[in-house]
């Protein structure tokens, strides 16, 4: 039960980082995202959940980010 506590409580930070490096996503639509994710990652090996989780939720939203507009300088 610790463990799941632990591992639950390192997805609220992984929910927190990606709120910081994607700040255009609201943070439902994130939480969203990492549960679902989270929720597929069912394993009997635990310990690197929460990055599996952090990568592949970075992954999506940055397919899902906005073209950035060309530098005034080019």
């Amino acid at each position: 039960m610790a463990d799941d506590n632990r591992e639950r409580h390192e997805v609220d930070i992984v929910c927190a980082r990606l709120a910081e490096r994607f700040p255009h996503l609201s943070p439902e639509s994130i939480r969203a995202t990492v549960d679902e994710i989270h929720a597929t990652l069912d394993g009997p090996i635990r310990d690197f959940v929460p990055v599996l989780v952090e990568h592949l939720a970075r992954d999506r939203f940055s397919a899902m980010a906005p073209p950035r507009l060309a530098s005034a300088s080019a």
